[in-house]
Parts: structure tokens; sequence; C-alpha cells
């Protein structure tokens, strides 16, 4: 910083790290919360629950972000939970999963931007002349951005023409950063799936550089004559509909709301739906997430979702309340702490995935990015 004046380099020379929660052991903390009051001891009665899930080798554990966590520094925490079994299916926002994290696997990254947002010292209209985005407290460099759109345009473009659902646009994209040279040491929570066969669902796909990547894709798809590729939402509940199906007991660990708390929430009410078709019963054939912790900011006075809670939900006939958590917090300051608390406990040392993806067909038209052999190899 020259005379008080900050450069785009300066600005973007800070890079947000992400919390490691195998480098500390969050139990004591946990144990003290729950002999506390108020938020400590919620948080600590729902990484009690969390454990449950865990011990419970027949329940299968969704995890749904909403919210930008992953440029505040969580991926290392959920990469940590995929690598030891502790995850099976994710539904997130398309921001947490695109502009994100796989956008981190691609080599970018998120900045932490000097000040604070009361007190920045660099005003917006400046950040926008000079392709900075901002996120709260951090930065993204738009150039960086705009090769993450190239990316999704150019994984979108080796598809064959059809629609497919979110998730195997995503398995695809996975694909692209594990096969890569380029980019297969890079962390991504988006390539720990793809290899842990881990299934993310993205309802609202359009509502991120995915949204960009499939316009370039249909557009010059127009201009040339030839078939485009679509986002197919109706796929991606049924394929989330036939995980419940597939695995009677289910426990959610919801990061925020909004529609990846519902899209979760709701797939009780499809799979029951489906039984009723085949001579079920409309409720109770199919048993309501057994297991619940949402952790949010947000509250129910103004009826929106993110703030609706659990018990609530039970009205629905999508949520138990024997084994339901809400907890009224900040993600980054408390889920690092649930999440090290459950990973030291070591309930997932026994405890197998359930490797969901493999329960849906390849579909035609869905390229793998296999790696290429070298010249001469057999």
């Amino acid at each position: 910083m020259a005379n008080g004046k900050w450069t785009k380099k300066e600005l973007l020379s800070r890079p947000v790290e992400h919390v490691d929660i195998t480098s500390f052991d969050a139990r004591p903390i946990i144990d003290s919360y729950r002999e506390m009051a108020y938020s400590s001891r919620t948080l600590a009665n729902a990484a009690d629950i969390y454990s449950m899930m865990l011990k419970d080798k027949d329940c299968a554990v969704i995890l749904t972000l909403a919210g930008s966590l992953i440029s505040a520094g969580l991926k290392r925490a959920i990469i940590t939970l995929l690598e030891s079994n502790m995850i099976d299916a994710i539904v997130s926002t398309g921001a947490n999963i695109v502009d994100q994290d796989f956008f981190e696997g691609l080599g970018f990254k998120h900045y932490i931007a000097p000040g604070s947002p009361e007190a920045p010292p660099v005003d917006d209209m400046t950040l926008r002349n000079w392709m900075i985005d901002r996120i709260y407290d951090t930065y993204i460099d738009e150039d960086d951005l705009r090769a993450c759109d190239a990316a999704t345009h150019e994984v979108f473009d080796q598809f064959e023409p059809g629609a497919y659902s979110s998730r195997e646009f995503i398995e695809a994209m996975g694909a692209y950063l594990a096969n890569s040279v380029r980019y297969s040491k890079n962390e991504s929570i988006v390539k720990t799936c793809y290899q842990k066969r881990v299934p993310i669902f993205v309802p609202a796909f359009s509502d991120c550089s995915a949204g960009f990547g499939i316009v370039l894709q249909q557009t010059e798809a127009i201009e040339q004559g030839r078939g485009m590729v679509a986002f197919d939402s109706g796929k991606d509940f049924r394929e989330l509909t036939d995980i419940k199906l597939a695995c009677k007991d289910t426990g959610l660990l919801m990061l925020g709301g909004g529609v990846p708390k519902n899209f979760a929430q709701d797939i009780v009410v499809a799979a029951e739906l489906l039984n009723e078709r085949k001579g079920g019963k409309a409720r109770g054939d199919i048993g309501m997430h057994k297991y619940a912790i949402q952790m949010t900011v947000a509250d129910s006075r103004d009826g929106a979702l993110s703030g609706s809670t659990l018990r609530e939900a039970c009205s629905w006939g999508k949520v138990d309340v024997v084994h339901e958590q809400m907890v009224f917090g900040e993600l980054s300051a408390l889920f690092p702490i649930l999440a090290s608390d459950a990973y030291h406990r070591k309930n997932w040392k026994s405890r197998k995935g359930f490797k969901f993806a493999d329960l849906f067909e390849k579909g035609d038209g869905v390229p793998t990015f296999a790696p290429k052999k070298k010249a001469g190899a057999k």
C-alpha cells in the first residue's frame, strides 16, 4: 500500500485458509458446553445427535449447504468428513459447489479483505472497476471467476444432447478435476465426492457459474445447429428420493436453510407418494428423517423457510422430533467445533460409506474425462 492507496495485487494477496478440524480436539469444549446454557448447550446437543447418526450404521447422513461457506474457510472440514465416511450425500446451493469449491479445485483462491465490511478501505465501485467481487469480508478475482464459467462450459459441452440431473453434471466436474494432471492434486469437495461415490445435488443449478456455462453451451448449440444440454431438476428430485427409498433411516446435517433444506426434507414426502402408488400407506411405511440438525442465524418470525423449526417440519411428516436440534449461530464459528468433536470421537472408524452415487447407472452421453494414456502405453 503506497500513500494510503491499495493496489489490486495487494487486495488479492492474503488467501483464505481452510480450517483443519484434525488439528484440534473440540471434545473438551463440547463437554463444557453440555453443562452450560443457550447456544452452547444446543451446540453440544447437536454434536451428540451427529454422533448418534454416525454410530447408527443403518443411517445415511445427508449434508445440506446454504450460504457462502466454502469461501469462508470450511472446505477442508467438509472434505475431512467425506474422507472419513461421515457424509453420504450433499444437497447444496450452486455457489458453494461451483463458484467456490470447483473454483478452488481449478487452483483459484478466495482472499481475505482488509479492514471490515463496515469500514472497507476500498469502496465497492472501485472493486467493480478492478474486477474484484466481494462476499462480505472476502474477495474473488472476477477474471478467475470467468475462467470458472468457461470451465463449466467446457464440461457441459462434452455431454451428448439431452437433459441431465445436476448430480450427473457435478460428477463429470469431479472427474474433470480428478483425472486431470493439472488439477488432480487440488483440494475439492466435488473431486472428493466423485472419488468417494457421494452424490451432490444442486436443485437451483442455474443460480451459479453453472448457469453461465449452460447459457454459453445452449447459445452456441443453437447458433451451430446442434443439440443442447439442459438441467433436469425433476430428475434431481427423483434421484434423491431414490436414496430415501434405498435407505430407511436418514439423518440431516443442515448448514443454513433455503432450497437445500427443503429439498432434502421433501424426499420423505416424495418417497411416501411413490410408496402409496404401489399400494402402501401415504404415511407410516416411509420413515421420517430419524435425526436432524440445523445450524442457522435465521429465525421463524418472518415465515421464511431458513428459520422454520425442525419441529414444524414434523407436522409435514418430514422430520422426527426424537433426535432433532436447532442451533442458532453463525456457521463458520460453530460448525468446526461440531465437526472436530465428531472427528475426534471416532465413531466413523467402524462406519462404511453408502456410496449412493453407484445407485445410478452411468447415463449415455455423460463424459468421464478418463485420463489419457501416455504415448506407447498399452
